[in-house]
């Protein structure tokens, strides 16, 4: 009882929050989305097929694993596989401008942290970056277009195949888009309509819109979740008649939605330069720094089976300083048997940081990870959306 009441109140609170403190924000997006909604605002569908992974909040929800995961059950579809795969991201604070071609042999200062990390990981797609959406899908789908444009021209490697399919990376608020299939996310630990609007919570849109969606993916899950618990949580999503066999679920608006489940798989330790001495991966000490949205699922992982002597909580796609590199420097020099450990994201960055000492370089390592569905029902549910994308 008094936990539906503390839930009932919290509700309450981020309700009078958003529709009174920030109610000229709140009113600028209702009235936005109701313009591309009622067709007033037009949006254009890509040459291509398109899919979309966003969300309704600021970060934290998975983007970056659940498109490295939709990359590899393309490819494991018929309709799909080996085809010419592209990803397309604004790429955040990065240093380049217009569109631009992501490769291996640049930087996330260049390109951003998640488009690199994606490349990296997948150098059979093309990545790249543009924060117009519609401009960066028309050169993916038409190459030869980047000559024509002014814009298209100040592109440093136009060396790619026209794409197939495009798989757009945060572009669920970009409504100028269309995307064929609209996939988003919700963490598990920050159910959406349990939050506020910026700057009072993380929500960057109305928390309504996940309606929108043409699958629903609640990330940061148990891995052993039952359907009882599925069904729990999708109720203070105000979703009713959880089908588990469908994977499906009704929406407060009448319209059945799919719905899925996924949790995040840690993988063996990897070096974050070249030279780290892997004998550090067996440390039972460890400093660890991170610049995401939310590292708590990260450091609760690690603090199974590390003492974590010090955190350094950076903000979300934070750019390394000499300050910060002393801090992490002096906490080893107390303790040199221990290891410095970071994630997958803050890796990428890390390497851009000129003139690391070389007691950090040897002991450096970060922790890859992966999104999984918690079922493979699930998995086989959603690799059927994927198969009913057709070829323009």
């Amino acid at each position: 009882m008094w936990t539906n009441f503390t839930e009932f109140l919290t509700i309450f609170v981020n309700v009078m929050i958003d529709r009174i403190v920030l109610s000229p924000y709140y009113l600028v997006l209702a009235i936005r989305n109701m313009l591309y909604d009622k067709g007033i605002l037009a949006s254009r569908k890509a040459d291509v097929p398109t899919i979309c992974v966003g969300n309704v909040t600021v970060g934290g929800t998975g983007k970056t694993p659940h498109v490295e995961l939709i990359l590899r059950m393309l490819g494991e579809t018929e309709e799909w596989s080996g085809s010419h795969l592209a990803v397309l991201s604004r790429g955040y604070k990065r240093e380049s401008s217009g569109f631009q071609q992501v490769t291996d042999r640049g930087s996330a200062a260049m390109f951003g942290d998640e488009p690199f990390q994606i490349k990296k990981k997948n150098p059979g797609v093309t990545v790249a970056v543009d924060k117009d959406r519609l401009e960066g899908c028309r050169f993916l789908a038409s190459p030869g277009e980047l000559g024509k444009s002014r814009t298209g021209r100040k592109c440093w490697n136009r060396d790619f195949p026209a794409s197939d399919l495009i798989v757009l990376d945060d572009a669920f608020q970009y409504r100028k888009l269309a995307a064929d299939l609209n996939v988003v996310l919700v963490d598990f630990n920050r159910p959406v309509f349990e939050d506020s609007l910026l700057p009072f919570g993380r929500l960057r849109d109305l928390p309504g819109r996940i309606f929108k969606a043409d699958a629903l993916i609640v990330t940061k899950c148990v891995q052993g979740m039952t359907q009882e618990e599925k069904a729990g949580f999708l109720k203070r999503l105000h979703y009713t008649d959880f089908d588990p066999v469908t994977s499906t679920a009704l929406n407060r608006r009448g319209v059945r939605q799919h719905v899925f489940f996924t949790y995040i798989k840690y993988e063996a330790p990897k070096n974050v330069y070249v030279t780290s001495n892997p004998r550090y991966f067996y440390a039972k000490k460890i400093v660890l720094f991170t610049g995401i949205a939310n590292n708590i699922p990260f450091r609760n992982y690690l603090s199974d089976s590390y003492k974590i002597l010090k955190l350094f909580n950076f903000e979300d796609h934070h750019k390394f300083s000499d300050r910060d590199i002393r801090k992490i420097t002096d906490i080893i020099r107390e303790n040199p048997t221990a290891a410095v450990v970071t994630t997958e994201k803050d890796a990428q960055r890390i390497l851009d940081y000129v003139g690391m000492p070389e007691n950090l370089t040897d002991r450096m390592f970060y922790i890859p990870i992966s999104s999984e569905f918690v079922t493979g029902e699930e998995k086989e549910k959603f690799r059927e959306l994927l198969s009913g994308l057709r070829r323009s």
